[in-house]
């Protein structure tokens, strides 16, 4: 089953808790519009209750997973899981509603007075303890009780990943707290604990949920969704843990998230999307009104014009960025080598040539200079010169050369604000195939049958080679002192997954913030700039004697940074810590 959860946008009228939120420590506002001796009466109590933590978490101005499109068609402009990469070595956005992500990715990021929507809010967490603490209350079947309370224990299972991702350690809250409780002054508790926990609650959610639920054809997380958050969190910590040397168990986290990913894979209701076209499907994925038809969706964030729609393709369309050509150059030859070792490869000194015999997902991620009619049927861009920079006139500017048009939608473009209803990703099956295949190969456990059921069902899509396990080591990557065939997984990921939030994640778990300090390219252009682009805003710079865009030369993003004694984790706002000394900052902040 494909779980959609629209109570995020279907205006369900939730007034059984306050929604007033104090951002600092804990939430300390009472649950005082609830009458908690009368309340728990019926399943229905449970179902209402719970639709206000799916409302609350999809709140992209208060918390940041379930992040879609954004929660509202305005913040499109700078939230949603595309513009995620944009922090990462994928995206070179120059637009000051971007500017957001830059300042992190170059080093430049500073302490935030108060929490900010990436920060220290924990309205969420006490609604969830709040049920948690009440619902057993109910006058009905344990069996029925469990599925709701393993509803809650899956969203405080994500809502903790997000929290140790950003800060590290964290205070690990169980109940829900009061205006004078002790624990509003409690200090950060061990990393190592706060995933114990937030393990036995996924599992938790696991045992309980169902694989699709009675009440709903399609509102609620289940089973599967709570199997693709455990491969999801447990390969991240395993590797965060391993890479970052803090003494834990690494193999433990690795093997739950590779039965979690292989269970889900065998015994789901899934299938990898593909109607046989691999020069369009990986794109039309991405374009779809109704994820919930898709087979490879797991779970989705649904748009629906008049209720909640989006506005994505608009600022797509209206805000500079691009593909770096560090990202484009690891997408491989079709015949499956990377560009430094594959004789297809024709180079770079001619836009078309970069496209040339490459992995078909390079074509369907970045706009390839004879696809505008078939991509964007707009007529304010087929005319003046190609590609389109800032400076020049007309739309759809790219600051790299490489226009991505992933998402990119025509038809949803032209309902206008508020009215775009492409649906989101949250959860899809495309993921747990690499999570699986990684997750193995940490383990050293990984075989030609796992490649074969994950990562090369995604390369059948676009008709690429398949990996096997003797794989030549790309020169670009001899340095990372990495099994070749894991750095091959990780090229995988990259491509497969572009543009859909996880890059930056994934260069924090691997240790490789590093890379942000790269300088950041774009496509090759040799020739007089003015010449054959007419009014374009852009640098070059040389390397190896050539010439590419240099896409932050002479800005305040030219300088980067990356301090890995500080920037793996997010400061603490100051206010939090002038409220609560026992929070102590994070080291170099």
């Amino acid at each position: 089953m494909k779980i959609n959860p629209s109570i995020f946008c279907l205006i369900i009228l939730v007034t059984l808790v306050t929604s007033a939120c104090n951002d600092e420590f804990l939430d300390r506002i009472p649950l005082g519009e609830l009458n908690n001796e009368t309340y728990w009466n019926s399943e229905s109590s449970l179902e209402i209750y719970n639709n206000g933590i799916y409302n609350e978490a999809g709140d992209n101005t208060q918390y940041y997973f379930l992040l879609g499109y954004s929660g509202a068609a305005w913040s499109s402009a700078y939230y949603g899981m595309p513009w995620e990469d944009c922090m990462s070595d994928n995206g070179a956005p120059k637009d000051p509603d971007l500017d957001r992500y830059q300042i992190i990715a170059t080093g430049k990021y500073i302490v935030p007075s108060n929490p900010n929507n990436r920060g220290w809010k924990w309205g969420l967490l006490r609604r969830i303890n709040f049920f948690l603490d009440n619902y057993d209350k109910t006058p009905i079947s344990e069996e029925v009780k469990s599925q709701y309370a393993g509803e809650a224990r899956l969203f405080r299972a994500w809502f903790y990943f997000d929290k140790v991702k950003h800060f590290g350690d964290v205070p690990w809250i169980a109940k829900p707290l009061e205006t004078n409780s002790e624990e509003l002054n409690a200090s950060r508790d061990p990393r190592s604990m706060v995933m114990s926990h937030v393990l036995e609650d996924i599992n938790y959610a696991i045992e309980h949920l169902p694989p699709q639920w009675s009440i709903s054809e399609e509102v609620r997380f289940d089973r599967w969704v709570a199997l693709a958050l455990k491969a999801r969190l447990a390969l991240y910590e395993g590797t965060y843990q391993k890479y970052h040397n803090l003494g834990g168990d690494a193999n433990k986290w690795f093997q739950e998230a590779a039965n979690a990913a292989e269970e889900l894979m065998t015994d789901g209701p899934f299938s990898l999307y593909s109607t046989g076209d691999p020069l369009n499907d990986y794109n039309h994925l991405f374009r779809q009104l109704d994820l919930g038809s898709i087979s490879e969706t797991i779970a989705y964030r649904k748009y629906l014009t008049g209720v909640l729609g989006h506005r994505y393709v608009g600022y797509q369309r209206a805000k500079a960025h691009g593909l770096t050509k560090d990202l484009v150059e690891d997408y491989l030859c079709t015949d499956g080598k990377p560009i430094q070792l594959s004789t297809m490869y024709k180079g770079d000194e001619d836009l078309r040539d970069v496209f040339s015999n490459r992995d078909p997902r390079l074509r369907q991620t970045a706009l390839h200079p004879e696809d505008s009619d078939k991509y964007l049927l707009l007529k304010d861009y087929n005319t003046g010169a190609y590609p389109r920079f800032p400076g020049m006139t007309g739309a759809f500017k790219t600051t790299t050369g490489y226009t991505m048009i992933k998402y990119f939608d025509v038809s949803d473009l032209l309902k206008g604000f508020g009215n775009e209803e492409n649906d989101a990703f949250l959860f899809r099956l495309g993921e747990v195939f690499l999570n699986f295949a990684e997750a193995k190969a940490e383990l050293g456990t990984l075989t030609q049958d796992d490649l074969d059921k994950s990562i090369n069902q995604l390369r059948d899509r676009v008709g690429m080679p398949h990996l096997t396990m003797d794989v030549e080591m790309d020169p670009k990557y001899t340095d990372s002192d990495l099994p070749a065939v894991l750095v091959e997984i990780r090229r995988e990921r990259r491509i497969e997954l572009a543009y859909e939030g996880f890059r930056y994640d994934d260069l924090m778990r691997w240790r490789m913030g590093e890379k942000l300090e790269n300088r950041v390219l774009g496509m090759r252009i040799e020739g007089d700039i003015e010449t054959l682009y007419p009014g374009a805003d852009i640098k070059t710079t040389e390397v190896d004697g050539k010439k590419y865009i240099d896409v932050y030369q002479g800005s305040q993003f030219e300088t980067r940074t990356f301090d890995p004694q500080k920037h793996y984790l997010f400061p603490i706002a100051n206010s939090v810590i002038a409220q609560n000394p026992n929070i102590k900052q994070n080291p170099g902040w």
